[in-house]
């Protein structure tokens, strides 16, 4: 399932205050990847209660190019109709909705244009490549749209426009899918991939600035990812907990039961 390694660091760099230390984590994944959309109420539950102090960068796989050349050997998959019962699968382990008929109705033929798009969201900021990366796998995981069509990126990017952030430019969007900024962007997370051998989704390399970094790899429960960031910062503590479930759930555009139960069970 996932494993968990240090990766080498400078040793040589200060020791920050533990709770104001802040914690960097680059997340490998792929707007297709079922573990990563199951892996969200983890993730949606860290970036909370450590607001302030989290920064993250995404960085896109290109985990389709096309099914010509794609094979899972771990899940035995190299033809769309095969990824059913994996999301199936994701689902059930992870309480997730998952539209997993997608894949015998209307199977994605790649998920490097929707990778090519966080990358022109992210061009305009981080944060709302992030957040178009959520609204693509809502698209695709709530709604089964196929995210490997224009059309459904662009309705996908409209939507972002309208309801998410008034101040994404719609049209700076558009330029940056067919003007090569996204796709030299995407070229670069992918060489970075390439370079750092993650051939696992997600994965997640968390560091501060005076402790090696630690790989965290495949889906796993919050308490195996809080344990990750004590490692890092002992004495750390949620900087914003959850108390309230209705100002939690107020936080995000939009939020699943699955999601809402991940922090429910504390209260």
């Amino acid at each position: 399932m996932a494993n968990q390694e240090k990766i080498n660091s400078n040793p040589d760099q200060p020791v920050l205050n533990p709770q104001a230390d802040r914690l960097h984590i680059v997340y490998y994944t792929d707007p297709l990847c079922c573990w990563s959309w199951a892996f969200e109420p983890q993730w949606r539950r860290l970036q909370y209660e450590l607001e302030g102090i989290l920064q993250c960068r995404y960085c896109m796989t290109g985990m389709i190019p096309s099914w010509d050349n794609y094979q899972d050997a771990l899940h035995s998959v190299s033809r769309p109709i095969q990824m059913g019962p994996v999301w199936m699968h994701a689902g059930s382990v992870s309480g997730m909705p998952i539209q997993h008929r997608i894949w015998m109705e209307d199977p994605p033929s790649s998920s490097y244009l929707a990778c090519i798009a966080v990358k022109c969201a992210e061009l305009q900021s981080p944060q709302s490549g992030g957040k178009f990366l959520r609204m693509l796998r809502e698209a695709v995981m709530l709604k089964g749209e196929n995210i490997a069509r224009i059309d459904v990126v662009r309705k996908v990017a409209q939507d972002f426009a309208e309801h998410i952030d008034p101040s994404f430019n719609l049209l700076r969007f558009e330029d940056d899918l067919v003007n090569d900024k996204g796709l030299e962007a995407f070229r670069n997370d992918m060489q970075e991939v390439n370079y750092r051998d993650i051939n696992r989704y997600p994965t997640l390399v968390l560091r501060t600035s005076n402790q090696p970094a630690i790989l965290m790899t495949g889906y796993r429960p919050y308490s195996v990812l809080w344990d990750a960031v004590k490692s890092l910062i002992p004495s750390i503590t949620p900087l914003q907990p959850i108390t309230d479930i209705e100002k939690y759930a107020a936080y995000w555009p939009s939020i699943t039961a699955r999601e809402l139960q991940e922090v429910n069970a504390d209260q």
